[in-house]
């Protein structure tokens, strides 16, 4: 089957990306054919730098490390598993998750009973768990919270009403008393009319008022002919002062003119400062209606609102209190406690005070909740013997099922045609599996593949057990750190699809831990430290929770009695999240080390220059720790050019010559100027063994050190079967000289194995390169990229890179990429002027 799908992808690479499928294996390079083209052609795909180089155009790309590298070049990643290895997982997933075929009753709830069972006996108060748990979780989902005063809320309540009724009392200060005149002579109703009147009006019948009346018959019909059209109200007002002017003298007429313009101009800066509040705070419950109020009314509504505020207090406002329902409540309180006319104002008043002050006792609200739950009576079956407990073709009920499953009757046994099926489902979701893994990240060795069945086992471990919490997120962390977010999120979505279907598991916990499986999966690829593998720990978490409890005011409706304990079991869900986070987080270095893992958090801190063996290469060997310096920014530049694993080119640089730690000054660039080793020795065949010794004495250390093994093999293929040329050419010269001497090409030829991957092939090019770079000073852009063609070319020549994946095109990205990385190193500098001697003061 996996080869079969594996011919299935290649076809269909072929059929949509023809131009890749047409791309020549690298290692068909070995054909003579190829062989004799590429000789013809070897100067002319490194073409001569003609114009100022130019950044590459780096393509962005989701694959893996090395992925697009290997597909572009035609290079295919081998599948490191068998036929047996893909069954065996099969047969492991199907046989762990699948558990509920293990003893399965063939009669289940909602199924047509086959024929007429009878009760082979009498049984009574059969207990029907099931039931029994459905009713005691809604019965603690329907209970009442149960609620206690705030006193705060009380403390403001008051406060605020106060605050109002001293306002209430600086407005009516400020608009003057009513009366402000004795109502003998002029009726209260006519005073408060003068004093609200606007200015129109007012003067209107203020001109009325003094106009000079003559005692005859025509006058008379005079005045009435200029009031007939006035309003009731204004019409008595004039009486009034036209009877008053009757009774007094002008001057005391005159001095309630002053009194009047007084009043009006108390009432109208009062009203000024009503809009004014009303501007600053729109809740203001006051209006002109307050200056109509007289004295005792006006302090009997104080009294009202302060003795309904109480009884409100005292019955309580529970949260959510509907405010047509208050107001209803306020104006049944208010009747006959204040004026009919303040009513009105102070329903308005009683709205803005009366605040929430009833609050959840949340203690008190769980032991009810409990008590509700714990006082639902178990859910009992009683049957006689001979009864019927389902006819044929009935549905079972769950009372049936109950009763059928007491006497054995249900039919359990080991379901071997759903196990079958079963395990058919689960070999798709391998299947699947591996075709993502075919796309995103090929090429995973048999133990990559070990520890990803083990680990998507843990969940259906801790089900078996009834442990309370699933290792989805654990699972989701460490394969997507290990292995990329597209294979994490695969392993997470089939497993989150392939537990409810094999085992027993809660719905919404399964989906919030997938949720925060999810979320790990696909951040933690991105992420180079342990700290922040910890931090989204934490923010797993937080989605896991969050989910949870969507999802349970979506699925399961609760009454607001006990938000209480849906909060604590999504915040639990949380903190599973969490745990399994901090689970995650303390497994992976062992596990990095067990299966021999080269994630990019490890190729961060193995490149940390503060590790032992880096900090002893320094020391002991410190030209050849900066020789590694300039080779790693050399392949780096070239990896993230061509989108290639960056850390991984660069811890494997940083190690690719620790084995010079044997032997130092046997390598030119620690003598520091000295004498040189080899020039004493004078024997090439031996100064060949030392240089040839330093990979095999790299690899003793690499692996005393637990390097991984991706690590180790930069030490070997950075040289390839190179020629060691000063030393075969020396050879030669002195094979002239002593004709018995001969002298074997292998001899100073490394053992290898050349390049096997685009990383290790960058850094062959990168190591072969630098010291050419270095002894360039003031030559041209153009004079280094000859050298380094040459260079290159002579690399692929000698047939070091055939199996590396790289093609043509990525030589030339390569050639112009060190170029630049050359002229970052070797940037002009201004001359700075001598500076003369001072004269020291005496």
């Amino acid at each position: 089957m996996l080869r079969f799908l594996t011919t299935k992808v290649d076809r269909w690479r072929q059929v949509h990306f023809p131009a890749m499928s047409k791309q020549p294996h690298s290692k068909t390079l070995g054909t003579s054919d190829h062989r004799s083209k590429t000789n013809n052609r070897a100067f002319e795909f490194f073409k001569p730098l003609r114009q100022p180089l130019k950044p590459p155009q780096i393509s962005q790309s989701t694959a893996s490390a090395s992925s697009l590298i290997r597909r572009s070049s035609g290079c295919k990643d081998q599948p490191n598993h068998s036929q047996a290895a893909f069954a065996l997982a099969i047969l492991m997933l199907t046989a762990a998750i699948g558990q509920r075929f293990y003893n399965q009753p063939e009669l289940q709830v909602d199924t047509e009973a086959p024929q007429t069972i009878l009760a082979p006996a009498s049984a009574i108060d059969v207990i029907d768990f099931q039931t029994t748990d459905e009713r005691r979780i809604a019965a603690r989902n329907g209970a009442l919270r149960v609620l206690m005063f705030d006193s705060e809320a009380n403390r403001k309540i008051t406060q605020t009403l106060e605050n109002f009724i001293k306002q209430g009392n600086d407005l009516r200060r400020e608009a003057g008393v009513i009366p402000f005149i004795e109502t003998s002579l002029l009726s209260t109703n006519t005073q408060r009319y003068i004093r609200q009147a606007d200015e129109n009006s007012w003067q209107k019948i203020w001109l009325l008022a003094r106009t000079p009346i003559r005692e005859n018959i025509l006058s008379q019909s005079g005045l009435q002919s200029r009031t007939h059209d006035l309003p009731s109200i204004q019409q008595r007002a004039l009486d009034e002062l036209l009877s008053y002017r009757q009774r007094v003298s002008a001057q005391e007429f005159a001095a309630l003119s002053v009194v009047i313009e007084e009043t009006r101009a108390k009432y109208r800066r009062a009203i000024s400062d009503i809009n004014d509040w009303f501007e600053r705070d729109p809740g203001s419950p006051y209006s002109a209606a307050l200056f109509d109020l007289s004295e005792a009314e006006w302090k009997k509504t104080q009294s009202g609102l302060r003795k309904v505020t109480k009884r409100m207090i005292a019955q309580g406002i529970p949260q959510g209190f509907p405010a047509d329902l208050k107001e209803q409540a306020i104006r049944v309180q208010l009747t006959g406690v204040v004026p009919a006319n303040a009513e009105s104002l102070s329903i308005r008043v009683l709205m803005l005070a009366l605040q929430a002050n009833l609050i959840e006792d949340k203690e008190r609200t769980r032991l009810q909740a409990e008590q509700a739950a714990e006082a639902v009576e178990q859910v009992t079956v009683s049957v006689s013997q001979g009864e019927i407990i389902v006819r044929a073709g009935e549905k079972i009920t769950q009372a049936n099922f109950v009763l059928l499953d007491h006497f054995n009757l249900s039919g359990r046994r080991f379901n071997w045609l759903g196990l079958g099926g079963f395990g058919v489902l689960m070999g798709g979701a391998v299947s699947v599996f591996l075709l993502v893994e075919h796309f995103y990240h090929p090429g995973l060795r048999r133990r990559d593949h070990i520890l990803i069945t083990l680990l998507a086992l843990t969940p259906a471990g801790l089900i078996a057990l009834n442990f309370p919490a699933l290792s989805l997120p654990a699972v989701g962390l460490l394969v997507g750190s290990f292995y990329g977010a597209a294979l994490g999120a695969a392993v997470v979505g089939l497993l989150a699809i392939v537990l409810p279907i094999g085992a027993s598991v809660s719905p919404i916990p399964l989906a919030a831990s997938a949720a925060g499986a999810l979320v790990g999966s696909l951040i933690a690829s991105r992420l180079r430290s342990r700290e922040e593998l910890a931090l989204l720990g934490g923010f797993v978490g937080l989605t896991q929770g969050a989910v949870h409890l969507i999802l349970t005011l979506m699925l399961s409706p609760v009454s607001t009695a006990v938000w209480i304990g849906v909060l604590s079991t999504s915040a639990l869900e949380g903190l599973y999240g969490v745990a399994w986070s901090v689970v995650a987080l303390g497994l992976s270095p062992y596990l990095e080390h067990l299966f021999d893992l080269v994630t990019p958090i490890r190729l961060a801190e193995l490149s940390n220059p503060n590790r032992p063996l880096l900090k002893r290469l320094a020391s002991e060997a410190p030209g050849t720790f900066q020789h590694t310096l300039f080779v790693a920014s050399l392949a780096e530049a070239a990896a993230r050019a061509l989108g290639c694993n960056v850390e991984l080119v660069r811890a494997g640089t940083l190690y690719h010559d620790i084995g010079k730690m044997h032997d130092p000054l046997g390598f030119i660039e620690n003598q520091m100027g000295g004498p040189n080793k080899h020039d004493q020795i004078a024997h090439p065949w031996k100064s060949a063994e030392i240089i040839k010794k330093h990979v095999d004495e790299g690899l003793v250390m690499a692996r005393k050190h637990r390097l991984p093994k991706a690590l180790q093999a930069f030490i070997p293929e950075h040289q390839g079967t190179m020629l060691i040329g000063y030393f075969y050419h020396q050879a030669q010269q002195q094979t002239k000289d002593d004709p018995s001497l001969t002298v074997q090409e292998s001899d100073f030829r490394y053992d290898g194995p050349i390049p096997q991957t685009p990383e290790t092939g960058i850094v062959m090019l990168a190591d072969s390169c630098e010291a050419a770079l270095r002894s360039l000073r003031d030559a041209t852009p153009e004079e280094a990229f000859a050298m380094v063609n040459k260079i290159l070319r002579a690399r692929w020549k000698d047939r070091q890179l055939a199996d590396s994946c790289l093609t043509r095109e990525n030589m030339s990205t390569i050639a112009q990429i060190f170029v630049q990385v050359w002229q970052q190193y070797n940037h002009k500098r201004i001359v700075y002027p001598k500076v003369l001697p001072v004269k020291p003061i005496r």
